[in-house]
């Protein structure tokens, strides 16, 4: 009597390795706009935290950051006019979009004349363009 064993092939291995990389490769497929969705929802938070933190240092100063000051003003003392009186570290670093660039701060605004803009320049990194996250107003 021959004594019988069991064990997976080569092959069969391989087929199940190749299995595995189809679904993993359509599940990540499917995930990626709900990435997108996340990296607009940081930004947009991003965002509104930001405006909070200039609307404390108008209320400190009397005025917001002009754009040369932009948001390091937030974190360190501007020594540029408009040299804020009762300055206070409001931020601990200034943060990035969820791709990696900095906010970008103008005032006074071009969408918001009578005030400021703080956006993102959104994935194409490029400012001015059809993709800039604003956030809410």
């Amino acid at each position: 009597m021959k004594n019988k064993r069991s064990a997976f092939t080569l092959l069969e291995i391989m087929l199940v390795v190749a299995i595995i990389g189809v679904l993993l490769s359509v599940a990540i497929y499917k995930m990626a706009p709900a990435l997108d969705v996340a990296k607009g929802t940081k930004t947009r938070a991003d965002i509104q935290m930001i405006r909070t933190m200039l609307l404390s240092y108008n209320g400190s100063n009397g005025f917001y950051p002009s754009t040369e000051q932009g948001l390091k003003a937030l974190v360190n003392r501007p020594g540029s006019e408009p040299v804020p009186a009762s300055w206070r570290r409001l931020m601990e670093d200034t943060p990035k979009d969820a791709w990696g660039m900095e906010y970008i701060y103008r005032n006074p605004g071009r969408k918001n004349p009578s005030g400021y803009d703080v956006f993102s320049a959104g994935p194409d990194r490029i400012p001015d363009t059809a993709d800039d996250e604003y956030g809410q107003y």
